[in-house]
């Protein structure tokens, strides 16, 4: 059992704590009350522990919101302030520390004050408590040797953290984080990771590039995987072949079932008029479907043809390559986690051997700034007679101290990789090399993922610092963030570093430091001299990072080992003015809760120069989380007078994962997605979409150029 629940000693009351999330919280009564054991059934949600008291009041010191069901599940009404009349009833309160569901047989009252919510019931009574653990760390680590066939029983036990098996599996929050994994010389497993019978079994060889991209699979399936000769998917009395086209059928497997698993739940707990099950057009019983055993179901959808749903599907977040190396095993849960579409490449064409086609700007035959630059910018954006570049290229086209000519792109031993191309919004490398257009992911900043500290303050720290007075036009930077009503930030804005200046700041506990200055392969360029992050001994507390500046790969990936979770930087050098610009777009997408993965994804669609940069470590990181709480991009057009076109691309974000709920505040659509989707709406009247666009602070692709909401004035 992850969670324990306590009779409280110096109140009335019950006391909380989740061993996996290692929380613990207090739920107070106006008596004292001992909790007994209840089945997990009396909920109408899925829940980890549950418990019967006697009681005439629930609170807990937080402002929550109360959302209220009828004894059947029916949503009857949510808030923090109304009754209700006798009636059997199911409750939830969120947000709590776990989920947090009651049920009980009378009328009540909610009622909150700034730092607690209450439930009064009518008369005392019996009230059922459950609490489900939201599960976002691991439940544990899974020892195992490293070969394929051992590795296969951890990969087994990746599903033990799903909460249900039921389609509603497909919410980011009846998921968990899959057991993370660890070489070692005997098999062992935890004891809080139980296996769940699913009855899907997935049969590959016992090789690493068959094994690797089964990985989510056997996560969102709760699968076994066993050994044998032709890959396939198995269920009783059903057999799904994975060839030929090995990682194609395994991305279009876990494509096709989620989909089908989001119309599905429709039936279930969430009974909402989703837009893709209108629009799917498969004769399918639903509710039958969802009443199903999983690995039944499963077999249902995949006798549906992919080519009769592919036109349907919504476009995949992410893909990640895993080199099939067993270094690479302890990525292989995060990798799960996310639901990314895996392949393992067993070659990968090395930058130095495409001909140098493309590939100039990254130390090819000629190393010249002004012309490498050149290959970036966009049209009409070239350089001019006083542009620079923001590294130690060449003495004429660069600022800096002792600028050398000698001083290459990129140090000698960086090996630049060429991953072949996907078809999903992100990508990511899990291997040796710097690869070109994706995130260099690593474990140490995923495990910073997992680190859950005490939150000391509420407000946001950014700090921006300008280490060349020729670049102290982007230094306006920090005017973009703390523009949001709902989060609070610390801008502070610095110019000139010394050396030890920037120590100390790369030291302090800053959520997103924005970088404007040179870097070549001597470090970061300050005042007095250069701080080279790959030599020094440095104390690193800085969670995120843009280093908006030449050749700054080696120095990020350096932020990342020694304690950042992750960051933005260049492969090339960089022309200033495209450079400034990015700089600005990625500030105020970060300042609207976008992680760095999707920033960057974004900011590539208005600037070419945006694929001379990656991201290094966690391409998840986020700052802080946007007001609607999903990643929103919009695209307008004018349609005709007084009247607009809309796209929206909803890209998950945070714990607003793959298969969160959205929908869009227009009086037109009332219909919800699920995350991720691209809906599109004609001819909305100019004043629903100016009200709408009022709503938040959210980038805005109008007749294709990157504008934002708060200065889009429409006709």
């Amino acid at each position: 059992m992850s969670i324990d629940i306590d009779p409280l000693r110096e109140a009335d009351g019950i006391t909380v704590t989740d061993h996996i999330e290692n929380t613990q919280f207090e739920v107070y009564t106006d008596r004292p009350v001992e909790p007994r054991r209840r089945p997990e059934s009396d909920h109408y949600f899925p829940v980890d522990a549950s418990v019967a008291i006697e009681t005439g009041s629930i609170e807990i010191p937080r402002v929550a919101v109360v959302e209220t069901r009828a004894g059947d599940g029916t949503l009857l009404t949510h808030g923090d302030c109304y009754t209700m009349p006798d009636g059997t009833y199911h409750v939830g309160i969120n947000p709590a520390p776990t989920k947090l569901y009651l049920t009980f047989d009378a009328g009540f009252s909610v009622s909150t004050t700034d730092r607690t919510t209450r439930i009064d019931l009518d008369a005392p009574g019996t009230v059922g408590l459950g609490f489900r653990s939201l599960h976002q760390t691991p439940a544990g680590t899974i020892t195992t040797p490293t070969d394929p066939e051992s590795l296969m029983d951890a990969v087994s036990l990746l599903g033990s953290a799903l909460q249900t098996t039921s389609p509603e599996r497909s919410f980011p929050t009846l998921r968990g984080h899959p057991p993370l994994i660890e070489p070692g010389d005997e098999f062992r497993v935890p004891e809080r990771v139980e296996p769940v019978d699913s009855g899907v079994r997935i049969v590959v060889p016992p090789e690493y590039r068959y094994l690797y991209p089964v990985v989510s699979l056997a996560y969102y399936f709760a699968a076994d995987v066993v050994p044998g000769d032709d890959p396939r998917m198995e269920g009783d009395g059903w057999t799904y072949p994975l060839e030929p086209g090995f990682e194609a059928r395994t991305a279009q497997v876990l494509r096709q079932s989620f989909h089908m698993d989001c119309l599905a739940r429709t039936e279930g707990f969430y009974r909402v008029d989703l837009h893709e099950r209108e629009t799917t057009d498969l004769d399918l019983d639903w509710g039958r479907l969802y009443d199903l055993p999983l690995a039944e179901r499963l077999g249902e959808y995949l006798d549906v043809p992919f080519a009769d749903v592919e036109p349907e599907l919504p476009q995949w977040t992410l893909t990640t390559d895993v080199r099939p190396d067993p270094g690479n095993v302890e990525m292989l849960p995060f990798v799960a986690g996310e639901l990314s579409i895996v392949r393992s490449p067993e070659t990968v064409t090395p930058v130095e051997d495409d001909g140098g086609a493309g590939v100039g700007f990254l130390g090819g035959p000629d190393r010249s700034s002004a012309r490498a630059t050149r290959r970036e910018v966009p049209a009409g954006g070239g350089l001019g007679d006083d542009e620079f570049v923001r590294g130690g290229a060449s003495a004429a086209a660069t600022r800096g101290a002792d600028a050398s000519a000698e001083r290459g792109a990129v140090a000698a031993q960086t090996d630049f990789v060429r991953p072949e191309p996907v078809d999903t919004v992100e990508h990511a490398w899990v291997g040796d090399g710097v690869p070109l257009d994706a995130n260099k992911a690593t474990l140490d900043a995923y495990h910073r993922r997992l680190v859950t500290e005490e939150v000391e303050q509420s407000r946001i720290s950014v700090l921006v610092v300008c280490n060349d007075a020729q670049m102290r036009e982007e230094g306006k930077v920090a005017n973009l963030y703390g523009l949001r009503d709902m989060v609070q930030f610390d801008i502070e804005v610095r110019h000139s570093l010394t050396r030890e200046e920037m120590r100390d700041v790369l030291a302090s506990d800053v959520d997103f430091l924005h970088y404007i200055g040179h870097v070549d392969d001597r470090g970061m360029q300050c005042a007095d001299c250069y701080l080279d992050l790959t030599d020094e001994d440095l104390e690193i507390k800085v969670s995120a990072f843009l280093l908006n500046a030449c050749q700054s790969y080696q120095q990020g990936e350096a932020l990342v080992h020694r304690g950042s979770r992750g960051g933005i930087v260049t492969l090339s050098d960089v022309a200033n003015s495209p450079a400034t610009k990015l700089g600005r777009i990625i500030a105020r997408l970060m300042n609207s809760g976008f992680n760095l993965r999707t920033a960057l994804h974004v900011a590539k669609r208005e600037l070419i120069t945006g694929h001379q940069y990656i991201v290094v470590g966690d391409g998840g990181t986020t700052v802080c989380q946007s007001r609607s709480g999903i990643a929103v991009v919009f695209g307008i057009s004018e349609q005709g007078t007084e009247s607009y076109n809309l796209s929206a691309d909803f890209y998950p974000n945070g714990n607003h994962g793959v298969g969160s709920l959205s929908w869009l505040s227009l009086p037109v659509t009332e219909d919800n997605h699920y995350v991720p989707t691209q809906l599109t709406v004609e001819d909305v009247p100019a004043k629903e979409l100016t009200d709408l666009l009022d709503l938040e602070l959210l980038p805005v692709f109008y007749s294709d150029e990157l504008v934002w909401s708060d200065n889009l004035e429409l006709c």
